[in-house]
């Protein structure tokens, strides 16, 4: 697969993750992840497979957090495929950082999250 079709299948994914979560959908945010993934969601815990991670999505916009929006991003070429986006991401009621969220191509050419790591960093 060409180098620029897979980061353009990558910054669909996260657009895709990003117009979820502000449609307040958790549904669509973990259909945006293989079903095997791990996220790792600072100070909130680990959480391991597309189930557990919609679970999360479902609390947190339950408690009112939407607008999320990214600044900074980087996006690096991995070796073993994919990319990884490293970020600042804020939300109506918070802010952090994603240290990384490691981007692959999927059996049905869609991007998805191989892997997520993300902190929250305070209040707003």
């Amino acid at each position: 697969m060409q180098q620029d079709t897979e980061l353009m299948l990558c910054k669909a994914g996260i657009d895709a993750w990003r117009a979820a979560f502000n449609e307040q959908d958790a549904a669509g945010c973990a259909a945006q992840y293989l079903e095997n993934t791990v996220m790792e969601a600072r100070p909130f815990g680990v959480f391991e497979g597309r189930e557990a991670i919609q679970a999360f999505w479902q609390n947190i916009i339950d408690q009112g957090f939407k607008e999320v929006a990214y600044t900074d991003v980087t996006w690096t070429k991995v070796d073993e495929g994919g990319y990884l986006l490293s970020a600042k991401w804020k939300m109506n009621k918070a802010f952090g950082v994603v240290h990384s969220e490691h981007w692959v191509v999927d059996e049905d050419g869609k991007a998805r999250l191989k892997s997520d790591l993300f902190e929250v960093l305070g209040e707003r």
